[in-house]
């Protein structure tokens, strides 16, 4: 069938058939169709949608797109953790030491910011020396050998998905849930995990800004993970504020090694270990729950986790000691003060408008060609609910550059809002799908 007859039936709400669906990625990796007849596809399906068998027959088809790296060899039940995106979310960085420290096998392959979003690759990138690069065989040995490695996707895995989001970014279709859940799972399914721990977050900080919206994708990415064989649980988390009080890639760092201290945040610190006794709940470790939330809580009070990330760093050639000495990371040359406008109660810190101002510094990217600034970013003096004075800090931008600080410095003062009463306290953990 002519890819005009497939755009006017996913227009026209109909279902197609996974072997249409397979022959349309198959041909457009290859450059068989044009990227604008695929845009128009993505557009159909953004206000169409798919059923869920035409998502599982996308990722399907993404996955059959490339390679997949081959974990077999490896003792144990694999377990990668992944974010939709939030604001000051570094909860990977935390979890998957603690995890990998109770003995769980934890293959990240992790992203790049984009957008008012962080990504784990920059983070760890703030760090001297650490590279991400790894090959596949590189990528397993360190597996094998610390039970923990990062690295970003390469060209080989699920090549379609690199050209789909590429055209996604540019084509206003990157909210698309259908599109979300095929792209994260064929990367996962592609890198040779058995079970995923996903952190889905919604509010002003996250792509989705609905909780039935974040629930639909949950629901869709769990589903697609058990029709291919793996364990799959997903958290629904709060992103309407950011999380923990550093936003920016050295910034995100330092306070992960606080909190890997048991010094940190106590959103930051509450969320990262749920996602860890997860982890270690779907690799086996522990036969409950319960029991996997007590060996996290124990990995992170005896410094297993926090020894588990410097050896980590070391392996992919990183300066281990930054953990301990803040000052051989990136550092800015200015501090900006953003102070309260009157005594009051924090009951909103819009994240959108936080994420917004740090990437505007240069704490992120508008485009994946952009350059990102290690060290520039915010952190936040205060969270919602807690009471302020007039003239009192509210957030502290870290920056290098002039150049868009006037403008940034505005949005972050657009984002707190200071009122007579306190707000009502916000859940952190949503929902569990899975």
């Amino acid at each position: 069938m002519r890819t005009v007859d497939l755009i006017r039936r996913k227009r026209d709400g109909e279902e197609l058939s996974a072997e249409e669906i397979s022959s349309l990625i198959e041909q457009y990796t290859q450059g068989g169709i044009p990227d604008y007849q695929m845009s128009a596809f993505l557009m159909a399906v953004y206000f169409s949608d798919m059923t869920d068998q035409e998502v599982t027959a996308t990722t399907k088809a993404m996955v059959a797109s490339g390679s997949t790296i081959d974990l077999s060899g490896i003792a144990g039940v694999k377990v990668d953790k992944h974010s939709t995106g939030g604001v000051g979310d570094k909860t990977s960085l935390i979890a998957a030491p603690l995890a990998a420290a109770a003995g769980v096998m934890v293959p990240m392959m992790s992203g790049r910011a984009l957008g008012h979003t962080g990504g784990t690759l920059d983070k760890l990138e703030s760090i001297p020396g650490f590279r991400t690069s790894l090959s596949v065989d590189e990528f397993r040995e360190q597996l094998r050998m610390y039970n923990l490695a990062f690295m970003g996707q390469t060209p080989e895995v699920a090549p379609a998905d690199g050209k789909l989001y590429a055209l996604r970014d540019v084509t206003a279709t990157v909210e698309s849930i259908p599109l979300i859940a095929s792209s994260i799972m064929s990367k996962k399914i592609s890198e040779g995990m058995d079970a995923l721990v996903l952190d889905v977050k919604v509010g002003s900080g996250a792509f989705i800004k609905k909780q039935v919206d974040a629930r639909k994708l949950a629901q869709l990415m769990v589903a697609i993970g058990r029709r291919h064989d793996k364990r799959v649980q997903a958290l629904i988390t709060d992103m309407n504020q950011p999380l923990g009080y550093a936003v920016g890639n050295a910034l995100e760092i330092m306070e992960v090694s606080q909190t890997l201290q048991n010094a940190g945040p106590t959103d930051l610190t509450r969320l990262s270990l749920e996602l860890a006794a997860r982890m270690i709940f779907l690799g086996r470790v522990t036969m409950t729950l319960d029991d996997a939330r007590e060996l996290a809580q124990r990995k992170l009070l005896d410094g297993s986790g926090y020894r588990k990330f410097k050896e980590v760093i070391k392996a992919q050639g990183g300066d281990a000691n930054v953990l301990d000495r803040f000052d051989l990371l990136p550092n800015a040359t200015g501090v900006r003060e953003i102070l309260s406008p009157r005594n009051g109660f924090v009951t909103a810190i819009d994240a959108e408008y936080i994420g917004m101002a740090s990437a505007m510094i240069g704490a992120g990217r508008e485009t994946k060609e952009d350059a990102v600034d290690p060290a520039v970013g915010m952190i936040l003096e205060v969270k919602i609910g807690q009471k302020v004075d007039a003239g009192a800090v509210l957030c502290r931008l870290y920056y290098t550059k002039d150049e868009k600080l006037e403008e940034a410095a505005e949005l972050v003062e657009d984002a707190f809002r200071v009122s007579g009463t306190p707000g009502d306290e916000r859940e952190l953990i949503l929902e569990v799908v899975g």
